[in-house]
């Protein structure tokens, strides 16, 4: 990794997407910091953002904000994204972001049956397609039709809600064994109904109906991203699909629905989605989803650090990484985004200085950094 400046490079184009205008290619990715107090995003929050904005980030992606359904978060402090008290916090957030020239949009989140990190538990029951948290694993309660289309209508209103705060799109979780990626996962969506099946496509109805209700209620133009991973919290090695032709049928009736943005989480940006087509320099999980679809995706998953995010949460620090692998893929247009972490979150000026090649000065991740808002 040489100290020459990457200005030139692909990061660093702009680039368009209905109506979002991003000055770079470089997204924060969503972390969840559980530091909005009973839901409320404050100054600190804004001030948080504000720093990443102020850095160069193209886009930023708040951590997981959760909608208006009993038990849709899992820690206590996790942000709402909806009630006239946290839509307040996020227009502070917002406008804070667009002083600094920033674009910002929030992630909608429901995380099932996953419990939290810390032990906190909401008083209502956790609600998933079957009462399962993992494979043979009970957790709370199957939702209801009823339950269902409240959810449904719940993202909708968040995602309606957010534009009317001023951020400039919204990001679905669909991934890592939250609510809706219970969904797609045969382990834990054991449904006979209309909302389960055999297939993958059949899991997929309940993703398809929230991206149809978020598209309706944003209109036409206004960017909607779904974030997807194959692998689970609860099982690294799950891939949902499993060739390109089941990963076909899986992600057109999503870009049917709605979807602009497909945000594909790995582990290790890296690493191809199908060794065994393509072999070892094949293409991502993002490589593959825009190959197959058309819509434009976000790659994610360590970039700029040696280990991956799940080491973070065995108290594992993380040192700066090359990126020329990045840049290679980009330079190709193997993926239109890149979402940055951890980095982003040791190094607000992270952007900035990959730009102006001073690797040198880059910070490295450390888990202690994760109890501050910096």
């Amino acid at each position: 990794m040489s100290e020459t400046t990457l200005a030139d490079s692909v990061l660093f184009e702009p680039l368009k997407i209905g109506s979002l205008e991003l000055k770079n290619r470089i997204v924060m990715a969503p972390m969840t910091r559980n530091m909005a107090p009973e839901g409320v995003p404050n100054e600190k929050n804004a001030a948080y953002y504000q720093r990443r904005a102020e850095g160069d980030v193209g886009l930023i992606l708040t951590e997981g904000t959760v909608i208006d359904r009993p038990a849709s978060r899992n820690e206590q402090h996790i942000p709402f994204v909806y009630g006239e008290a946290a839509m307040g916090g996020w227009r502070t957030v917002v406008d804070a972001v667009h002083a600094a020239s920033g674009r910002i949009g929030p992630q909608l989140w429901h995380v099932g049956a996953m419990p939290g990190q810390s032990g906190w538990e909401p008083a209502q029951s956790p609600e998933s397609p079957s009462g399962l948290m993992a494979p043979d694993a009970p957790r709370g309660v199957a939702m209801t039709d009823a339950d269902i289309a409240d959810a449904i209508a719940a993202f909708a209103r968040s995602a309606a809600d957010s534009k009317a705060a001023g951020f400039d799109v919204v990001e679905i979780h669909g991934a890592h064994g939250y609510l809706i990626d219970e969904f797609f996962w045969d382990k834990t969506n054991q449904r006979a109904d209309a909302w389960g099946g055999a297939s993958l496509v059949e899991r997929s109805r309940f993703a398809v109906e929230v991206v149809k209700a978020v598209r309706q209620a944003v209109g036409d133009d206004f960017p909607v991203i779904l974030r997807l991973s194959q692998w689970k919290q609860q099982d690294y090695t799950v891939k949902l699909a499993p060739t390109p032709d089941d990963m076909a049928a899986w992600l057109t009736p999503l870009a049917d629905a709605g979807v602009d943005i497909f945000h594909c989480s790995q582990r290790r940006y890296w690493e191809p989605e199908f060794v065994d087509i393509d072999g070892e320099d094949g293409l991502n999980f993002a490589g593959w989803a825009k190959k197959l679809t058309g819509k434009a995706t976000i790659s994610v998953g360590s970039v700029g650090l040696n280990n991956d995010v799940m080491s973070t949460f065995s108290g594992e620090s993380a040192g700066v990484a090359a990126i020329d692998k990045l840049l290679s893929r980009m330079d190709k247009g193997e993926f239109d985004l890149i979402a940055v972490g951890r980095a982003l979150i040791s190094d607000p000026h992270w952007v900035q200085k990959v730009k102006e090649g001073r690797f040198s000065d880059l910070i490295p991740f450390e888990p202690s950094q994760l109890g501050e808002l910096n």
